[in-house]
């Protein structure tokens, strides 16, 4: 049985003080909870912090992107083996806002080019993270404008497929994909939990073609997009999906531990 996995990715918010302050009210509040993975994901500044903050706790820590180079002349990327280093477990790749799609557009139309990751470099970015043995959350999702020209099932394969390209499937154990409908980020709108069920299940399925039916039941899915308190039960009880990536409601201590409490 696919052990339950909630992920607070914190975006780019707090300081490193601040985010060492809001694991210690988190670990209080998730302590009773030990059949639930829990993970934080702050900014890179913040991943010292709240690696001591987490010391004595069940919580675990995530980066939020990578750079497929161990290393070279990159200015302002980080290496897998630099957030290996720095305490974390897992890493977030290839998040719709690190691929310049966005739910709810906050930088001026014409920057949006900046946020240019690819499928092909987060093929890379796991890549490094295999090597490296972090555990990627490999994000995958469709934009409204996809979804209303039936495309998401092609978008999701198509994704999954790429992102796996010369992977193993013995290197894939640790694996963790996040299902997170562009159109459901940072602007409420959640996914009904049947349909949030079905992508997930299409999730396995493209492993299982890609990889093996082994493997496509052993990875466990994530639901993001959206998730908050009143609507984590029904989504996190769906026959494959595992927990959530959360983002917004992974900011409130008591919120977030409700929503792991749902798990």
């Amino acid at each position: 049985m696919r052990r339950k996995l909630v992920a607070g990715n914190w975006k780019m918010h707090f300081t490193a003080t601040e985010a060492a302050a809001n694991v210690e009210c988190l670990a209080d509040a998730v302590t009773a909870r030990d059949d639930v993975d829990v993970v934080v994901c702050p900014s890179y500044l913040s991943i010292a912090a709240v690696r001591e903050a987490t010391k004595r706790t069940r919580l675990e820590v995530g980066a939020q992107d990578v750079f497929w180079a161990a290393q070279g002349a990159f200015t302002g990327q980080v290496s897998a083996e630099m957030i290996k280093a720095a305490g974390c477990i897992y890493c977030i790749v290839g998040h719709s806002e690190t691929r310049g799609r966005f739910g709810k557009v906050e930088v001026p139309s014409e920057t949006v080019c900046y946020f240019a990751d690819s499928d092909h470099t987060v093929n890379l970015k796991i890549q490094a993270l295999i090597n490296t043995g972090l555990r990627p959350i490999l994000c995958v999702g469709e934009t409204q404008s996809e979804r209303d020209a039936n495309m998401t099932d092609a978008i999701i394969s198509t994704q999954i497929e790429r992102a796996l390209d010369g992977c193993q499937p013995d290197e894939m154990s640790e694996l963790v994909v996040a299902y997170e409908p562009v159109w459901a980020i940072g602007t409420g709108n959640v996914c009904d939990a049947t349909e949030a069920q079905r992508v997930c299940n299409l999730i396995r399925a493209s492993i299982s073609d890609r990889m093996n039916s082994e493997l496509a039941n052993a990875v466990r899915v994530l639901y993001g997009g959206s998730v908050k308190e009143s609507n984590a039960k029904e989504l996190f009880h769906q026959p494959d999906i595992d927990g959530g990536l959360v983002g917004g409601a992974s900011l409130n201590p008591r919120e977030f531990a409700a929503i792991v409490r749902a798990a």
